[in-house]
């Protein structure tokens, strides 16, 4: 029998107003909560006190266990590929203590070093032997990548370089995804999967930290450079990816077929907090065709919803996005400019489906009461799920460093809503 959270899942995807608020927490890479969050909420709903596995450590985000995500009112359930943001297969967990005192456990080769004054240095595939990819600094909570850039020789500059890390999936890629599948109960919850390769030049994959030696263009600056001066290399780069996207896709459905719900498609940013990265103008010219490419396969030959994350004030291409084939825009930063939720929901809110949002998360969240996080709770859900089409999530994922009484406030102002 299909749950009550799946069910209320499936009417918000689809525009229908669900019984309750849907609520996400770590479905997704940009819908995580910081592991030394969720080892408090562990406590403080009484569940057994063990290391939390770090899930994904670009970002440090800890695992939201079954127990953890019924306590938490979670209504959705995360895929994720094999392998973490570093190249390190996710298994044999491993103690690591943390520079703030927290014991975590972290992927068996995740292999570290520090620097003469403290920080971490992480390596792609764990290999030792290669320069490391990504730094956490002895007073931060996650890591930073690297700059690994060698100098741009347009005359010497090959599409294949930009390209190295979008590979045609494996026989073991298939086993590995059709096991994940088949081990989870698809009428408990939505389901969201996150197989990759479909990302068009999303800024935290630009640096390649999964590669032992990145070529091509790999620092944020000249990438987004490029997409001015080299336009003409860019939109190479996506047509390739995105055939092979495409390719990967197909034979991935053969297995997963329509057990999942909802695909992360891309988290490419393209606002800032007063306006976008590019004009509309550009956005329809270098992404717009190869999104709509990609989506429409998925929507021809699928059942799943795709779901694009973009920080910022997207608001100019909001329409943009829709034309591209996106069902689902995650956060919908809430402070940034032109993104008011009453306009938004107005305007787009039967066309796209709004994922997040539902706190400020650099400003009430981080430095109010909770009596003001509660307010803003309850305001921004009265607002975006009427009618559906909202999952509730904070602006990004739930940092170290928010008071935890604002989280508190968070989950209760959620079941008074």
């Amino acid at each position: 029998m299909i749950s009550l959270s799946r069910q209320n899942f499936l009417k918000t995807i689809n525009h229908r107003q669900p019984d309750k608020v849907v609520v996400d927490f770590g479905s997704t890479a940009v819908t995580g909560i910081h592991v030394v969050i969720v080892e408090k909420l562990r406590k403080y709903y009484g569940l057994e006190q063990r290391p939390v596995k770090v899930t994904e450590p670009y970002q440090m985000l800890g695992e939201i266990d079954s127990e953890l995500a019924e306590m938490l009112g979670v209504d959705t359930f995360g895929l994720f590929g094999e392998k973490n943001m570093f190249g390190i297969v996710n298994t044999d967990w491993k103690l690591h203590r943390t520079f703030w005192g927290q014991e975590v456990l972290l992927p068996g080769n995740f292999n570290y070093t520090y620097t003469d004054t403290g920080d971490m240095l992480v390596y792609p595939e764990g290999d030792l032997s290669v320069p490391p990819c990504a730094m956490m600094p002895r007073t931060g909570y996650f890591f930073d990548a690297l700059n690994r850039q060698n100098n741009i020789d347009d005359a010497k500059l090959k599409v294949e370089d930009n390209l190295e890390e979008f590979n045609h999936v494996t026989d073991h890629d298939i086993d590995y995804w059709k096991n994940q599948v088949y081990s989870l109960d698809k009428d408990s919850r939505g389901v969201v999967a996150s197989p990759g390769g479909t990302a068009l030049g999303d800024i935290a994959l630009v640096p390649g930290l999964n590669l032992k030696h990145p070529r091509g263009i790999r620092g944020v600056e000249d990438w987004y450079i490029s997409t001015l001066i080299r336009e003409y290399f860019v939109k190479e780069v996506f047509d390739r990816q995105t055939d092979i996207a495409i390719d990967n896709l197909g034979l991935l459905y053969g297995v997963i077929g329509n057990r999942i719900d909802v695909v992360f498609t891309c988290g490419t940013d393209f606002g800032t907090q007063n306006s976008t990265f590019c004009s509309p103008e550009t956005f329809a010219r270098v992404w717009l065709p190869y999104y709509k490419k990609v989506n429409e396969w998925i929507h021809k030959n699928t059942g799943w919803k795709t779901f694009k994350h973009s920080c910022g004030a997207v608001e100019p291409l909001i329409d943009l996005f829709i034309e591209s084939g996106f069902d689902i825009l995650n956060p919908v930063q809430i402070n940034a400019a032109g993104m008011d939720t009453a306009q938004l929901k107005k305007k787009y809110g039967d066309k796209i489906v709004f994922w997040g949002g539902g706190v400020d998360t650099q400003g009430v969240f981080a430095f109010g009461t909770p009596e003001q996080v509660k307010e803003q709770v309850k305001h921004q859900c009265s607002i975006l799920n009427e009618k559906g089409g909202f999952v509730f999530n904070t602006v990004h994922n739930i940092q170290a460093n928010v008071p935890f009484e604002n989280v508190v406030a968070m989950l209760e102002a959620l079941k008074e809503v």
